[in-house]
């Protein structure tokens, strides 16, 4: 996580044994979301990040296919709020990201979610829920919730914490 974290804010750990419970969060997630929120994954390949970005879009409504972004770097879904599915994989650091126009003003609209949001490093949003997700293959995940600001404790608290 980055150094903009509030050194105060609690990291609230929660297990998903399964797809199924990764994508559950995500749509708890979504469902409390507002126009503004950021949500940043971390984690290795095959972790679980772009599931639970599908579980998030689920929650805002949307029903269009969600898939990982990472040839186009964005894809914009339309549900109760935009949702603005963010991939830097195959990005080098943040200089391409910013100079692509990524990260943008029309992004308050809806929810912002970043997967391999590390490569953004002191260009992330300093208001935004971390989530940082351990493990791989049929192996349970270990989700690690940590909000930087009030705002988005408020989405740490939708999926019961």
């Amino acid at each position: 996580m980055s150094a903009s974290a509030r050194p105060n804010a609690e990291h609230v750990p929660l297990i998903a044994r399964d797809v199924e419970a990764t994508r559950a969060l995500g749509a708890a997630l979504g469902r409390s979301a507002e126009p503004g929120d950021v949500v940043c994954l971390f984690g290795e390949l095959g972790a679980g990040k772009t599931q639970l970005a599908k579980g998030i879009a689920a929650g805002l409504g949307v029903t269009d296919t969600v898939a990982s972004p990472s040839f186009v770097l964005m894809a914009e879904y339309e549900g109760r709020l935009p949702l603005f599915h963010i991939d830097l994989y195959r990005l080098a650091d943040a200089g391409d990201a910013l100079a692509g126009g990524l990260i943008d003003d029309r992004q308050a609209s809806g929810v912002t979610v970043i997967e391999w949001a590390e490569r953004l490093g002191a260009w992330l949003p300093a208001a935004r829920l971390d989530i940082r997700i351990e493990g791989n293959g049929d192996a349970p995940r270990r989700l690690v919730l940590h909000p930087t600001d009030a705002r988005h404790e408020r989405l740490a608290a939708a999926v019961g914490l």
